[in-house]
């Protein structure tokens, strides 16, 4: 049975079992269970903290498991990230009293306040800088205001809280984060830690799956008629993933069209193709998908 990883709170949990649940698995009905069998898929699901996932995982404890990358980073856990899944996105700056610092190159023997020490520290080592980093679990951004540290680093989406604190962001982004699924790597002896060999195939299936979940999320199907002379002209305008699939009409003048388009362009193809002279378009979601 493939045991996985889920968050039980925060940002990544509510997203993360929907779509488990769009990928055809059933996961806990009370919200305070912390385990929870799909015995139809031969899956159990952990429910734990965020932040503990990637232990549990890199251990070998666990087979697979979804978090932030964020979280995998700072945990130094030897798991690995297998894709990503595109929700709980995050981007890590520094920040600090305005002008004071400019460059990593300023950071070196400076305090650095940061929720995340490993994550923020593999980064300043691997540019070769060396700073002093404060661990907080919370309001990072109060720490140079109270003496704590010079420098903040923590996630940010407007800047609008680290400007309320009187700083500024500086330097290059540290990370730009999201949601992950990861198995296990190897531990710190080189050993390898990944799950049985029975366990394989069930990590294969949840991560199709999961990729089918963000294809039928980022994609639709359209469908729609057109004069068989200008296939070539819509084409260029919905050329599908491989190409369109055409179908002849009882009217051999024009031809039936149907391709999968990104959701976002929706409006714009269906002018372009209106324009050209395709009629009777139609749009439909798709509900799964295997690419």
């Amino acid at each position: 049975m493939l045991r996985i990883a889920v968050p039980n709170k925060g940002s990544l949990s509510e997203i993360a079992a929907d779509m488990l649940l769009e990928a055809g698995y059933t996961g806990r009905r009370d919200p305070r269970a912390l385990s929870a069998a799909d015995p139809r898929n031969d899956v159990e699901f952990f429910y734990l903290r965020p932040r503990d996932i990637a232990t549990y995982v890199g251990s070998g404890a666990l087979d697979v498991g979804i978090t932030g990358r964020d979280l995998l980073i700072d945990s130094g856990s030897p798991a690995r990230e297998i894709a990503s899944l595109n929700f709980g996105d995050s981007t890590f700056r520094f920040a600090a009293a305005p002008g004071r610092f400019s460059t990593l190159e300023d950071l070196a023997g400076i305090r650095v306040a940061t929720s995340y020490p490993g994550l923020v520290g593999a980064f300043l080592q691997s540019h070769g800088v060396t700073a002093v980093l404060v661990r907080l679990d919370g309001a990072v951004e109060s720490a140079v205001k109270l003496g704590v540290a010079d420098v903040v680093a923590d996630v940010v989406s407007t800047g609008s809280t680290l400007r309320a604190q009187g700083l500024e962001i500086f330097g290059p982004v540290i990370l730009d984060s999201t949601a992950v699924l990861i198995t296990a790597g190897v531990d710190e002896n080189g050993a390898a830690t990944t799950p049985a060999e029975r366990d394989l195939s069930g990590i294969a299936t949840l991560h199709r799956r999961l990729q089918g979940v963000l294809v039928a999320r980022r994609y639709v199907l359209m469908d729609y008629d057109l004069p068989a002379e200008l296939i070539d002209a819509a084409s260029l305008i919905t050329p599908g993933l491989e190409s369109p699939t055409v179908s002849p009409l009882r009217d051999p003048a024009w031809v039936a069209v149907r391709v999968m388009i990104e959701r976002t362009e929706i409006n714009h193809v269906m002018d372009e193709l209106y324009t050209l002279g395709a009629r009777a378009i139609l749009v439909s979601s798709i509900h799964a998908a295997r690419i």
